[in-house]
C-alpha cells in the first residue's frame, strides 16, 4: 500500500466547533501562524490567526469557547490555477503573509506563504527579446557594434535585460537577430555562462517586431510569454507584470509609458473669433506603448509566417476585431529607450550614479 506524507497546509486544517484554547494549541503546533477553519468537505469556512485570537479575548470570549464568531468568515483566498506571479502580487496588496488555495467548489488545495513566494522560484514562461534592429540613429557608435551590444557601464544593455529577467525567475530566452548576428551569439552562447537558456532566431529580411514572432517554435511555446525590445533599460517587475496579466485575462498586454511634451508658445483657444483663453506652454501627457508586452501563445498560430508585421499594427487587428481583450500596465519606475546617442547618453548617467 502506497502512504503519502501529510502536506504542511493539512496540520492547519481546524473545524469552527473547537474551542478557542484548543486553536491556540493547534496554532502553536502547526507553527503556519494561521489556521484554516473548513467544514467536513474540506470547504473552507475562515481564517484563524493570532490577531483574530486577541481580537476575541478584548471582546470578552472565553477559553473554553467555540472559534465560531471568532476567525474571519470573510477571508481572501487564491484560486487553483493561479501562478506565484499573481498570488505575490495580491498577498502583497493586501499585506497577508499566508494564502490559502481553493479549488472551484472552495476545497482547500493548498496553502502559500509569502516567504515562499519571494524566493523567486523560476519561472517557465519565456522571453523573447528583439535584437536586429539596425541602430541607425546612434551611428557611428553601431557602425560595427548592434544596438543592444552597446555598453552601459560595464555591459551590454541586452546583458542588463537579460539579468533582470533572470532575477525574477525567467531563465529562458529567444532572441531576434537581424544586424550583425554573430556579435550577440558569441557573446551570450546557449546562456549556460548566464544561468539561463538561450536561442536565437534570425530574420534574413527585418519582419517588424510582430512579424519575427512567426519565426519562433511555435511548439515551445504553451503559455503567455514576454516580448521586449533589446535596446531599454527599465526596472520593470516581470512578475507584477504577468499577475496583472491573468487577473485581466487578456490577450495582449500592452507596457505604457508617461510622456510629456511641452508645446514652446502659448496656447489659445477662440470662440466665436473672440479669445476665450490662452495658455502659455502647456505640457501636454500622453501614454506611449513602452516596447513590452505580454502575450498569449496562442497568437503564434495567428502569425501568417514571414510577413512584415509591427505589434502596433497586431494590437490594432485584434483590438479592432473586439474578441480579444487588450490589457494595459503602467510602468512608474526607471523606462529609458536607448534610441538616440542622448537617451544613450542619460542611461550612461544612471548607472554611473547607481554605481557610485
Amino acid at each position: 500500500m502506497m502512504s503519502f506524507a501529510l502536506k504542511a497546509w493539512q496540520s492547519a486544517l481546524i473545524d469552527e466547533t473547537v474551542s478557542l484554547s484548543k486553536a491556540i494549541q493547534h496554532l502553536d503546533e502547526s507553527a503556519l501562524q494561521i489556521l484554516i477553519v473548513c467544514d467536513a468537505s474540506g470547504a473552507v469556512k475562515g481564517t484563524l490567526t493570532d490577531g483574530d485570537i486577541r481580537r476575541g479575548l478584548i471582546q470578552g470570549h472565553a477559553l473554553n469557547d467555540p472559534i465560531t464568531g471568532i476567525f474571519n468568515s470573510s477571508p481572501t483566498l487564491a484560486r487553483a490555477g493561479w501562478s506565484n506571479a499573481r498570488m505575490l502580487a495580491v498577498m502583497e496588496e493586501r499585506q497577508l503573509l499566508q494564502l490559502p488555495v481553493v479549488d472551484d467548489s472552495n476545497t482547500i488545495v493548498d496553502l502559500v506563504t509569502l516567504q515562499g513566494l519571494l524566493s523567486r522560484p523560476k519561472q517557465s514562461n519565456k522571453v523573447v527579446l528583439m535584437a536586429g534592429g539596425l541602430g541607425t540613429r546612434l551611428r557611428p557608435l553601431t557602425e560595427h557594434c548592434p544596438k543592444p551590444m552597446l555598453k552601459i557601464g560595464k555591459e551590454p544593455i541586452l546583458e542588463l535585460i537579460i539579468k533582470s529577467f533572470i532575477d525574477s525567475g525567467y531563465d529562458q530566452f529567444f532572441i531576434t537577430t537581424h544586424y550583425m548576428p554573430q556579435v550577440i551569439q558569441d557573446y551570450f552562447g546557449d546562456g549556460s555562462d548566464f544561468g539561463a537558456k538561450i536561442s536565437y532566431v534570425h530574420e534574413a529580411e527585418p519582419l517588424g517586431t510582430a512579424g519575427a514572432l512567426s519565426l519562433l517554435p511555435k511548439d515551445q511555446f504553451d503559455e503567455p510569454f514576454f516580448l521586449m525590445n533589446g535596446d531599454i533599460l527599465t526596472d520593470i517587475d516581470p512578475v507584477s507584470l504577468m499577475a496583472t496579466h491573468e487577473r485581466l485575462e487578456a490577450e495582449v498586454t500592452v507596457c505604457l509609458r508617461e510622456h510629456e511634451t511641452q508645446i514652446p508658445f502659448g496656447v489659445v483657444s477662440v470662440n466665436d473669433e473672440y479669445l476665450s483663453s490662452i495658455e502659455e506652454k502647456p505640457i501636454h501627457r500622453v501614454s506611449v506603448s513602452a516596447g513590452i508586452y505580454l502575450l498569449d501563445n496562442a497568437l503564434l498560430g495567428l502569425l501568417p509566417e514571414g510577413e512584415y508585421l509591427d505589434m502596433p499594427d497586431l494590437i490594432a487587428q485584434r483590438s479592432t476585431e473586439g474578441k480579444q481583450k487588450v490589457g494595459t500596465y503602467h510602468i512608474n519606475g526607471t523606462w529609458i529607450d536607448i534610441g538616440r546617442i542622448d537617451d544613450f547618453q542619460k542611461a550612461q548617467a544612471l548607472i554611473s550614479n547607481l554605481n557610485n
